[in-house]
Formats: C-alpha cells, structure tokens, sequence
C-alpha cells in the first residue's frame, strides 16, 4: 500500500533559508508536497526580483498557496506577523502532519495548540538522516555568511544531533 505523503505547511523563513542554501528542493524530496498560505506567498514575493525565495517558490510547483477558510482564526494571534499566524491557523484548519516554522514566539503558539513542528535546522537535520545531504555544518556557516540568524543552542544541538559537534 502506498504511503500518503505529510501534510506539511510552511512559514516563510524556511522558504528563504533553505533558498538561500540552493536547497529549497529538499522540501519536496522530503515531504513530496507543501502548502502555504497567503501571507507566506506575500511575504517571500515582498522580497523582489533577485531575493532568496522569489524565484524558487515561483519554480517550485509542489509549493501550493492554500487559502485559509477562516481567516478570523489567524486574526487571534495577533502577536505574530501574518504570515506566521496564517501558517499556524492553515496547519490547524488543514490537520497538519507538520509545521515548518523557525521563529521563536509562533513555535510557542504552535506548540501550546498542538502542531508538531521543525524549523529549518529540523529540515537540514532529517535531509541529512535521509542522506540527501552529506553534512549539515557546512550548511550553517553558508546561512551565517548570509546574514541568516540561528540561536547558538539550537546550532549546537542541530550539530549534536548531526553528529558533528
């Protein structure tokens, strides 16, 4: 019997993270599918022409934009930006296997409701486990030379993890 593929729904900071690597694809070789709502499409777009994440999530046909049913639901999380919110409130509406989201406050929120949830280091982390990548510190110093912002403990314990610390 074949296996379903995840629900899986993004933030936009994994979108742009993993771009910035060239390794946005590993969303799909991982998951097959991921769906975004709205404000994550908005928000990658907002970056221009020549911004990590414009083109790839233009290319990316397993990306979906999803609309949400109840966009009041998003509204009650109003501490975070809306792309952060609509994902929470898509993964909820969705019953979603997995929410992709790297911000500190919208995991609190996704946690206390329930979703399960792995950032971009979680991705990089599994895709290593998959071995769709060799190495995942490598990975790391790229997102740091690109202005990306990692928490030192999380780098340490995605490094412990990997076994390469």
């Amino acid at each position: 019997m074949l296996e379903k593929p995840p629900r899986v729904i993004s933030n936009t900071t994994p979108i742009i993270t993993l771009s910035v690597l060239g390794r946005l694809t590993l969303l799909r070789d991982l998951y097959t599918e991921v769906s975004i709502p709205p404000a994550v499409y908005a928000e990658v777009m907002a970056g221009g022409a020549g911004r990590a994440g414009t083109a790839e999530l233009r290319r990316a046909g397993w990306i979906r934009t999803v609309p949400l049913h109840d966009p009041r639901r998003a509204d009650l999380l109003v501490d975070l930006d809306r792309g952060e919110a609509e994902a929470i409130a898509l993964a909820m509406e969705l019953d979603a296997d997995l929410l992709l989201l790297d911000e500190r406050l919208a995991r609190r929120h996704a946690t206390r409701l329930g979703l399960t949830i792995t950032g971009s280091l979680g991705v990089l982390l599994k895709a290593k486990e998959r071995e769709l990548v060799t190495e995942i510190h490598p990975l790391i110093q790229e997102l740091r030379r690109n202005k990306i912002r990692l928490s030192e403990d999380v780098v340490q314990q995605a490094l412990r993890l990997a076994g390469e610390a």
